[in-house]
């Protein structure tokens, strides 16, 4: 079928896309083979790319002064007053950003060091290695792919990923390729272990209490997306990842030192710098409606880079299976007459279906889920 591109020239999008699918090579394959422009697919609308311009209107007028938040985990466990400290600023970072960097939060240098190296390792193999894996197919639990857009002829992303889902924290060890089998095993160790600080701070941020989040499993199943951007030979045409808001209760985010994360807040993009050591959390949309709007789940992406390849691990947090089969609404602690419920009750499947539906063209499903 027969298109229109972002800068007005028609062509065959279904013809272009299921060429670059089969060949099975990623945005990697397309890079090693020289490319110096990008496919026609993969162009973006020139709004959607301008760089730190407010997304509401035309002017590029400087962002606001604002400091990216940093929450510091050391001394979580001790309780007091330094819990208090960390509480409080979880409280603000999630209603105010709803992104927040994590500093000393226990997952040691060397383990986030080897899992972005094994992520470039894997990304860097053979395309005969790789291509065994390569799918689209979301029930395949271990998957390569570039996540090419399908539906409605959007524009797709500069990336490829490997994706790895570990239903109730547990996956085959055999099924994870072995070139990055054992920092992909070590790493989900702790972010397991940091998920479950995470959830007790924000339980209490809440005002609930710290095994709240925990005992309703709402956490406890992940996707750990190992996710592997190539120099872009056009990078003002495209994006790694296009604007959007995670479906999820919450994101922890490992990235090298390449940056391009962006995060929407006060209608501006505000670039989110990398700092060795660090883990950003996002909060999801599920998140947003379990607490009532009480935190929030906010809009980003990531640019395209004419350096690099850019490497960055992104842990998915969901439900359980025994989670998923319960209705999710806005926690009944956080309700009263000032405080009615703002979303309805839903179930997962219903939640995730929504998205299958309408594919890339929305960019949250919160709105669908308001009372």
């Amino acid at each position: 079928m027969e298109v229109v591109s972002a800068n007005g020239h028609h062509y065959d999008w279904a013809k272009e896309v299921k060429e670059f699918d089969q060949k099975k090579a990623g945005v990697k394959g397309l890079v090693d083979a020289g490319v110096t422009k990008i496919p026609r697919f993969f162009v973006h609308p020139p709004e959607s790319v301008k760089s730190h311009s407010s997304p509401a209107a035309s002017n590029t007028a400087d962002p606001p002064a604002a400091e990216f938040p940093t929450i510091d985990f050391q001394g979580v466990e001790s309780g007091g007053a330094r819990r208090k400290e960390i509480v409080d600023g979880i409280r603000e970072a999630a209603s105010s950003w709803g992104f927040f960097r994590l500093v000393n939060h226990g997952v040691p240098f060397e383990v986030m060091d080897a899992m972005l190296e094994a992520v470039r390792r894997f990304h860097e193999q053979p395309i005969e290695a790789k291509m065994p894996l390569y799918s689209s197919d979301s029930r395949q639990r271990v998957r390569f792919n570039s996540n090419v857009a399908l539906r409605e002829f959007d524009a797709a992303c500069w990336r490829d990923l490997l994706t790895c889902v570990f239903h109730d924290d547990t996956l085959d060890p055999e099924a994870i390729p072995s070139v990055c089998r054992k920092e992909v095993l070590e790493y989900v160790k702790h972010m397991i272990k940091l998920r479950e600080t995470t959830a007790e701070i924000l339980s209490e941020a809440l005002g609930l209490s710290s095994d709240y989040l925990s005992g309703i499993e709402c956490m406890k199943s992940q996707a750990l997306a190992c996710l592997y951007y190539p120099i872009c030979p056009e990078p003002d045409l495209t994006l790694g990842t296009a604007k959007h808001s995670d479906t999820t209760f919450l994101t922890l985010l490992l990235q090298d030192s390449i940056g391009g994360l962006q995060v929407l807040h006060q209608d501006h993009w505000f670039d989110v710098p990398p700092v060795r050591g660090a883990i950003i959390a996002n909060i999801g949309d599920l998140m947003q409606i379990i607490s009532n709007d009480k935190f929030r789940s906010v809009e980003h992406r990531v640019l395209a880079q004419p350096i690099g390849p850019r490497i960055s691990v992104a842990c998915f947090f969901t439900p359980s299976g025994k989670a998923s089969a319960k209705p999710f609404g806005p926690i009944k602690e956080l309700l009263s007459e000032e405080n009615p419920p703002v979303y309805r009750e839903f179930q997962c499947r219903e939640y995730y279906e929504y998205y299958k539906l309408k594919g890339t063209n929305v960019t949250s499903a919160l709105p669908h889920y308001k009372l």
